[in-house]
This record gives structure tokens, C-alpha cells and sequence, in this order.
């Protein structure tokens, strides 16, 4: 099979492709050939080893699959050669999402939804389970709640918002000046021009935030949020925080992704109720994974996804 690699970590010129062996589906595994492949931030950051979860180079990169069973492994049920499948396996392990072919435990992957094609479905499940777990399951969000989300036309930005709202939230998100209008198209009740001052002066009252990004915007984040509310951070919170937070009865989750087929069910089950549209900024093909990377770097719309 043709896969991504890299010798050593730097630059999106680091990245290039080669012949690797086929993978075999262990017990309890499939084998996916791999149509697409969401290209996320934390690549990026391994790629450069600036988070170093797969330790030295060489390696694989990609979690981020949608495509195709083509074996199964001994125990293997629910599944059947030809079904078409998306999800984020291993992670933060290496699941090797970056080459044709992937091998990947069943119990990690859901059907894809059918109203999404395999460029659509790749660019969703990290982005996707993100924004899931941090509202529905460390923030458990109900209907009617005032929720904020930060980064709104980012890639996991763009889904909470539309997930808080097929929730029944009343979603208040931030974004740059020309994003505002993408983030209003998504559902969101009112949008925010960060730049234009501080965001603590134009919201109160907020029952849950889904905080993508760490050190003090996550206290300043505090400062909007009612007694008794949530504040789920993607980044480390920091000791003080934590304390205001304590002493107002606000609750802080530091969340971590995790492969969820419960999740991926849900989140195909909005694609396919057309409530949850997964914005894809632009597609490359693998032997472009490098570019890919740099064009990621500029902070697009939504997501950026690699095809195999």
C-alpha cells in the first residue's frame, strides 16, 4: 500500500509517501481501505514534535477514516466485507489513518452515515467526538441551556454549534470577522466578533462553555459563566482557575477525545436527520499530505481532508 510517513519530525515537507506493507486484521479487527482522512490539528503537532504521542519517528500519522471493509479478523461481528465505515480508531495511539489501507479494531468504527460522502464522514469523527463528548457527556448539556463555544468555525467549533442546537441549546459563538456570517448560517443565536473587544463584556449568564483554547481565555471564559455552571476546556486549566471556579460551584472539565462508536452513531444519526453538516474547507490527495498541512496552518473554515 502507498501510506504517509515521515523519518523525522518538522516541517509539512517532513511528510512523504511510500510503500509500506499491507496491514492484517488482528482478532477482532477489520481491514479498511481507506477512502479519506481528516487532517486535524494535532497532526500538525506531532508531525513537528511538539506532542509527541507516537513517540520517535518513523511513523504514520491520521486518526480521521472514512472508507471501506475489505477483510475481517477472527470475532468479528456486525460487520461484513463492503460496508462503508468511518470513525477514530486507536487513538492516541497510531491507527495510521494516512495510507490506503488500515487495520482497526470493529468496535471503534460505526457505519457511515449515508447522507455523507467518504470525504465528509473522514473529516468528521475527531473533530466530531470532540464536540460530542465535551458538550453530552463532560458537559452534560440539556435543552434550553445557554452554551458558548469558542473557535466557532473551527473545526470542532462548527459541529458544537450545531450539535448544542439540535440539542435545543441557545448557542452564543466567537468567532473572527470573516467567519461571522459561516457561524450565523450554522444555527448559532448570536455571534461574536472577538477582535472587537473582550468577549466578557458582550455575555453573561452562560451555563456550559466548550473551551478550545487553554491558558487565560479559559479564565476569562469563567467570568461569563453563571454559578453552578460547566466550563469543558480541550487545553489545561490552570491551579487558580480551577479555585475561582470551586468557589462559585462551576464545575472545570479538561477533556481528552476518545474513540466512541456510541458517539459516531449519534453524530451520523444528525448527518443522516440533516441537522449536522461537516464543513469541508478543502481536500487533498495523500501524495499532497504536506501541503495539506501547510494549508491547515492557515486556520481555515472547518475541515481539511486528505483522499485515498
Amino acid at each position: 500500500m502507498r501510506a504517509v510517513t515521515q523519518a523525522s519530525v518538522g516541517g509539512p515537507d517532513v511528510l512523504v509517501l511510500a510503500d509500506q506493507p499491507d496491514p492484517s486484521p488482528k482478532d477482532g479487527e477489520v481491514l479498511i481501505r481507506v477512502r479519506a482522512a481528516g487532517v486535524n490539528p494535532v497532526d500538525g503537532a506531532v508531525r513537528a514534535g511538539y506532542y509527541p504521542l507516537l513517540g520517535e519517528p518513523p511513523f504514520i500519522l491520521g486518526w480521521d477514516m472514512s472508507g471501506t471493509v475489505v477483510a475481517l479478523g477472527a470475532g468479528v461481528g456486525g460487520l461484513k466485507v463492503g460496508d462503508e465505515v468511518f470513525g477514530m480508531p486507536h487513538f492516541p495511539k497510531q491507527a495510521a489513518a494516512y495510507a490506503e489501507l488500515a487495520a482497526v479494531p470493529a468496535d471503534e468504527i460505526a457505519l457511515k452515515p449515508k447522507a455523507a460522502d467518504h470525504i465528509h464522514a473522514g473529516a468528521l469523527p475527531l473533530a466530531g467526538l470532540t464536540a460530542w463528548q465535551g458538550l453530552v457527556r463532560h458537559g452534560a448539556l440539556r435543552s434550553g441551556q445557554r452554551v458558548l463555544v469558542h473557535a466557532a468555525a473551527g473545526g470542532v467549533g462548527h459541529l458544537a454549534v450545531q450539535i448544542a442546537k439540535a440539542r435545543g441549546a441557545y448557542v452564543i459563538a466567537t468567532a473572527s470577522p470573516n467567519k461571522l456570517d459561516f457561524v450565523r448560517k450554522l444555527g448559532a443565536d448570536e455571534v461574536i466578533d472577538y477582535t472587537r473587544g473582550d468577549f466578557t463584556s458582550q455575555v453573561s449568564d452562560i451555563d456550559l462553555v466548550l473551551e478550545p483554547v487553554g491558558g487565560e481565555h479559559a479564565d476569562r471564559s469563567l467570568r461569563v459563566i453563571r454559578n453552578g455552571g460547566v466550563l469543558v476546556s480541550l487545553l489545561n486549566v490552570n491551579d487558580a482557575t480551577r479555585a475561582q471556579a470551586s468557589a462559585r460551584g462551576i464545575r472545570v472539565e479538561r477533556m481528552s477525545v476518545v474513540p466512541d462508536r456510541e458517539g459516531l452513531v449519534e453524530l451520523g444519526r444528525l448527518i443522516d436527520q440533516n441537522k449536522l453538516i461537516v464543513h469541508v474547507a478543502k481536500s487533498f490527495p495523500l501524495e499532497q499530505a504536506g501541503a495539506a498541512h501547510a494549508f491547515l496552518a492557515t486556520r481555515p473554515i472547518g475541515k481539511v481532508v486528505l483522499t485515498a
